[in-house]
């Protein structure tokens, strides 16, 4: 029996993970560091609520077999490319290397389709350094994950990205080579990444691009 740690569990790919995680009978316990509670009772569920600016307060807590990592935002909520770096980048690797440091063997991160950190774009430039950073890291296994265009219920509107989805859904069968900029559901995300923690391999650094996630999604279901 597994002890899973999650963060970014109140985002999109994050609610997902935890709602599996917590049906799946090979994990006991699902820890998960946030913000502001989720709001939900499970006797396997150990929430903590914290001050992600304060790690060191709070670092003893952070241990278990598996770290799951789905923080995220846009320029637009945090309000400033300094605010987005902080949760996107600073925020996680700063977990990612206490876990690593207490013990935590499995490593697991949503990154981004097209991260680079020698993008000219900023966001894809940070995602790409978040890869780059925690690769360095003393886990056993990392896995990587690449999205591109996410789909599900979120707490916010994000018009671009609704937008963004129709135009997607119009154009992709119409223009294959446009076939890895599909959009993709969060919960297949979250299906693939603990499809991923199952596997028998010996792979330490595994990257999925969109066509990976969706066959290791479906395969795990």
């Amino acid at each position: 029996m597994k002890t899973a740690i999650v963060i970014g569990a109140t985002g999109l790919i994050g609610k997902h993970l935890t709602k599996l995680l917590l049906n799946n009978p090979a994990y006991s316990t699902v820890k998960v560091f946030n913000r502001r509670s989720l709001n939900i009772s499970n006797l396997k569920l150990e929430e903590h609520i914290v001050d992600f600016d304060k790690i060191t307060d709070w670092k003893n807590k952070i241990t278990g077999d598996e770290l799951y990592s789905a923080m995220g935002t846009t320029i637009k909520k945090a309000g400033s490319k300094e605010a987005q770096y902080k949760i996107d980048v600073a925020y996680q690797f700063d977990f990612a290397k206490v876990a690593s440091e207490n013990g935590v063997k499995n490593y697991f991160l949503v990154s981004s389709s097209g991260a680079n950190a020698n993008s000219k774009l900023f966001y894809m430039k940070i995602k790409g350094e978040l890869e780059e950073k925690v690769k360095q890291l003393a886990f056993n296994k990392i896995r990587i994950f690449r999205p591109s265009l996410l789909l599900g219920e979120r707490d916010e509107k994000r018009f671009g990205e609704k937008a963004a989805e129709v135009l997607l859904k119009i154009v992709v069968p119409i223009f294959p080579f446009l076939k890895n900029q599909r959009p993709i559901e969060g919960e297949k995300v979250a299906n693939a990444m603990i499809a991923s923690a199952n596997q028998d391999d010996n792979e330490r650094i595994k990257i999925y691009e969109l066509d990976e996630i969706f066959n290791l999604a479906n395969a795990g279901n």
